[in-house]
């Protein structure tokens, strides 16, 4: 058993109060309670720094831990029980890993009593969804203040080497220095470089209060626990509200090398451009990385070319080899954003007139059934396509991280992808590129697939 730690701690940052009610659910088990939701997602915080990307395997090593708010006459405080013991200095818990644990705690609580049990958002229809969405984020403090915002989204895998991360700090930099924001999906690898790069760079213009936002979810936390130079923590229900706050809070987005992962961001984001409605609103999309990136990114870019077309590729742009020339893309394409934003009366800080197709905003839940349903088959609609070729995606990242995709694939076997024999071939080139590039799992890892493709 790894060393751990049992002590109580006070708020910092948010959520110094509790209602009885509130309280009284963050204690309960069951369905109407909210207390393995909450010890999950604040073990993963907890869990910071370390290298297990397994959710599965994160539980079952602390096993013992466990979490319960105390209420007394000067606020909350939370319990911690056989917490890990990196987590702490000297018998202290880290102020940023402190914050971050109570911004879950928030974060849990808005959304299950204000979205989920309120009856102000219709979740079964785009425009609650994206309501439920917008007072996420904005109860958790994400958005900047008008007129100040320049956010630069940025994508990645969390277990790249050294010679990639380094280069998502020199972009990150760039960006920095010329006055970015920068909102990742919080763990480490390219989530946190560009973070880092920023920071130097924000500090050098003497910006002391530059927003670093991370946005997760509780399926994916545990293998992407919150670096420390995040800043905003934020918490949404489930993968597709994660993605949509991505794409509505982001000037710019730049993708560096990633795994599946990374490939269904793109996707995401691609099928949501493809859109009739969308074809006139600007999102600049820069896929960058070093030299030896360049092999990654011509697979990603012949297999977008086969499934979704050349209107698809004009829509994004590939830099390789110069964090420079990256920043200054991602960052004109934000000005153009801004300008266009402006002209057409849409909010700077989250636009509201980008459209979302529904299948983009429905959860999906990976099972053998779902995944084997897929259609992935030419001749339909880009933009159609492409909701089910993020979902084989969503798919193989459930089945390598998340607990309940891990079970399911040890319990029945690997999930089984069908495909058309034009999109097939593309698919096990890209998924056979990752594999041997070790972009699936940790490099100390052996990866073992959790699909099967079947023509």
């Amino acid at each position: 058993m790894p060393d751990t730690i049992t002590t109580t701690i006070s708020p910092l940052g948010s959520m110094d109060i509790l209602s009885q009610e509130e309280a009284e659910n963050i204690r309960s088990a069951g369905e109407n309670g909210s207390h393995e939701l909450f010890r999950r997602c604040a073990l993963a915080v907890l869990n910071t720094g370390t290298n297990i990307d397994n959710a599965k395997q994160v539980l079952e090593v602390y096993r013992d831990f466990d979490i319960h708010p105390v209420q007394s006459d000067r606020g909350v405080r939370l319990e911690l029980r056989n917490a890990p013991a990196s987590a702490f200095v000297d018998g202290r818990i880290i102020q940023g890993i402190r914050e971050h644990l109570f911004s879950v705690l928030r974060d849990i609580i808005y959304t299950r009593n204000q979205i989920e049990r309120s009856n102000r958002f219709n979740l079964l229809e785009p425009r609650g969804i994206t309501n439920a969405v917008f007072h996420i984020l904005r109860n958790a403090q994400a958005f900047a203040p008008i007129g100040r915002s320049r956010k630069v989204v940025c994508w990645g895998g969390h277990s790249i080497g050294r010679v990639e991360y380094d280069y998502t700090k020199e972009v990150g930099y760039e960006l920095g220095l010329r006055g970015a924001d920068i909102c990742t999906g919080c763990g480490p690898g390219a989530m946190k470089g560009p973070m880092k790069g920023a920071a130097v760079g924000q500090a050098k213009q003497r910006n002391y209060d530059g927003a670093f936002v991370g946005v997760s979810e509780p399926g994916i936390i545990a293998a992407e626990p919150p670096n420390p130079i995040v800043n905003k923590l934020v918490i949404l229900p489930d993968i597709e509200k994660r993605l949509e706050a991505f794409v509505r809070l982001g000037h710019a987005f730049v993708v560096f090398p990633g795994g599946v992962g990374t490939a269904e961001e793109i996707l995401y984001l691609l099928g949501i451009l493809l859109h009739p409605d969308n074809r006139n609103i600007p999102a600049p999309l820069i896929l960058t990385g070093p030299r030896e990136a360049e092999a990654y990114f011509r697979q990603i870019d012949r297999f977008i070319r086969v499934t979704l077309g050349e209107e698809a590729r004009e829509r994004y742009e590939i830099i390789v080899d110069d964090p420079e020339r990256a920043a200054r893309a991602a960052l004109a394409g934000v000005d153009k954003v801004i300008r266009f934003r402006e002209r057409e009366d849409d909010a700077c800080y989250f636009t509201w007139q980008l459209h979302i197709d529904p299948a983009f905003q429905a959860p999906f839940h990976p099972t053998h059934e779902t995944m084997a349903g897929l259609d992935l088959s030419l001749g339909r609609p880009p933009h159609r396509l492409a909701v089910d070729l993020r979902r084989v995606f969503s798919g193989i990242v459930a089945g390598n991280v998340k607990e309940e995709g891990i079970r399911a694939v040890e319990q029945r076997g690997p999930f089984e992808i069908h495909a058309s024999a034009e999109i097939m071939g593309p698919l096990d080139d890209l998924l056979a590129g990752f594999v041997e590039q070790q972009r699936m799992k940790l490099p100390t890892s052996e990866y073992v697939p959790c699909y099967r493709l079947v023509s």
